[in-house]
């Protein structure tokens, strides 16, 4: 929705759940321009940018001045959950001017509700730039048996990792016995042995998530981007950071401290501002002024590890062998009419609730696929 509607649509909103007393009481502190009644737009000429400002300080000052009628009293819960969301679409679409007129905000809020049908509903991103609006699917498979072990459902901008954990629960919980199976997500996949390994594409590959991994004894196979540099000069792995004594070597051989923040969270910046001045590599490495930084991460050493490890050509042979056959259940749950590409209903978690009907679906095809029938001594693979 846009602001207008978003606007309009909250308004309409309170007032369906108000009371017959209350609503007169809020209906008498509208400005008169609008009834919100009719779900529609106001006719104005779109094109003309004064039109457009004169509708949305309209609409902002019914929506304030609606929301004062309210302030401090006893509200029910209907009322007080419709109060609370025209609140926030008034708050993160709109700026007060000097002069006081509320005008549409030059921004995006970080956690912006995009619809007050939906409110759960968010902004997403897939590529930076092929957008999506609504939720993120998360499914965990073991790729052995292509079996979906855990699914879940988060708003579209929330980030991959933030689901994984959820999705490898039965890994972390249980990674002291031998050949435990779990997952392989749109991110993870696991594969039974001595140690089990957890498969990620590069959303899932972050340093927190590989040391999350390897604490509970689980093998990381989650890919890691390596770093870039705008414009093609030196990027973070040309510089040889020593995470231990805190220092960071450029490709000059010039060392220079990493300097912790006061948050104490870890990680810091190295600056090698003298020593770029008269380096004859300087073209090659920054176009700053004050000469090239260098910033390192809390998790810095797992990152590097990370790397390391996919180097070895076992370790791409792997990676490669296991990551489509998750792609390709992927694929299973959004082929049909009804799959996984569009939601059917409303709210995290009755979107969540769904998505994993659908998994449960997707699964029963592929045991039949697998031969599983019933027997006398219980369930077992018809080979």
């Amino acid at each position: 929705m846009d602001t207008v509607t978003l606007i309009r649509s909250a308004l309409r909103g309170l007032l369906k759940v108000a009371d017959a007393g209350l609503e007169a009481e809020l209906r008498a502190a509208l400005a008169g321009c609008d009834d919100y009644v009719a779900v529609g737009k106001p006719q104005i000429d779109w094109d003309d940018p004064d039109a457009c400002a004169v509708l949305i300080a309209s609409r902002a000052r019914d929506g304030y001045a609606v929301l004062a009628v309210l302030h401090g009293r006893e509200l029910t819960e209907a009322v007080e959950q419709a109060s609370a969301l025209l609140a926030t679409v008034l708050g993160q679409d709109l700026d007060p001017g000097e002069d006081g007129v509320f005008r549409t905000a030059r921004r995006v809020a970080k956690d912006r509700v995009i619809s007050t049908v939906d409110p759960d509903a968010r902004h997403g991103h897939k590529t930076a730039s092929r957008g999506f609006d609504g939720y993120k699917g998360h499914a965990a498979v073991d790729p052995d048996s292509e079996i979906i072990t855990a699914t879940t459902v988060t708003p579209g901008n929330t980030g991959d990792t933030a689901a994984a954990e959820d999705l490898i629960t039965d890994l972390l919980d249980n990674t002291d016995g031998p050949g435990t199976d779990g997952p392989g997500t749109d991110g993870p996949g696991t594969r039974g042995g001595q140690e089990p390994i957890v498969y990620g594409d590069a959303a899932y590959g972050t340093g927190e998530f590989h040391e999350q991994l390897g604490g509970a004894g689980i093998e990381s196979r989650c890919k890691t981007q390596a770093p870039t540099a705008a414009g093609g000069l030196f990027s973070k792995d040309r510089f040889g950071i020593d995470v231990a004594a805190m220092t960071a070597t450029c490709p000059a051989g010039v060392s220079a401290p990493i300097r912790a923040p006061r948050n104490g969270d870890g990680g810091g910046i190295a600056y090698f501002g003298q020593a770029c001045a008269g380096c004859s590599l300087r073209s090659q490495c920054t176009t700053a002024k004050a000469g090239r930084t260098v910033s390192v991460g809390p998790h810095e050493q797992a990152l590097a590890d990370a790397r390391a490890r996919q180097t070895d050509p076992a370790w791409v042979a792997d990676y490669r062998a296991t990551r489509p056959k998750v792609e390709r259940k992927l694929a299973h749950l959004m082929r049909r009419r009804h799959g996984g590409r569009r939601a059917r209903v409303r709210g995290t978690d009755r979107v969540d609730a769904d998505f994993r009907f659908l998994a449960g679906a997707v699964n029963l095809a592929r045991l039949a696929v697998l031969n599983v029938r019933r027997t006398a001594n219980g369930w077992a693979v018809t080979t």
